[in-house]
């Protein structure tokens, strides 16, 4: 028989055990999939790229980088044909997860420049735009 203790233990490292198993598989989604790109490098090439932000809607508006497109994460399997092929693609989300998915996406169906702003909104220091 299990004390108390042991049993929140083991559910404890199962828990951290889940968490890091789903950033590892995020990991190497977005390895495979993208390159991570500093703010610099996308503000440099800017105009001769698409930028596709991945965030909802409501998010979009209250701040994106000038010049982004928005096609949510929530649509991006129906909406991902609307996004060039022979033009590399700049993604932008909050974090990691919604662009590595993306991201991931796009490599499945022939997209082969792909790349990630690292550090997402938070780190971008180019002109942005609300639409708010």
């Amino acid at each position: 028989m299990m004390s108390i203790f042991e049993l929140f233990l083991w559910i404890v490292v199962t828990i951290l055990l889940v968490y890091g198993i789903f950033w590892l598989s995020l990991w190497v989604m977005r390895k495979r999939s993208a390159k991570l790109v500093a703010s610099g490098d996308l503000n440099e090439v800017i105009r001769k790229v698409q930028v596709i932000d991945v965030r909802e809607t409501g998010e979009f508006d209250a701040r994106h980088i000038l010049g982004a497109r928005n096609i949510p994460m929530s649509q991006f399997k129906m909406r991902h044909n609307e996004i060039r092929k022979d033009i590399p693609v700049y993604l932008v989300d909050d974090n990691y997860f919604l662009s590595s998915r993306a991201a991931n996406i796009l490599r499945k169906n022939g997209y082969d420049q792909v790349f990630i702003l690292k550090g997402g909104m938070e780190k971008w220091f180019g002109k942005t735009k609300s639409n708010q």
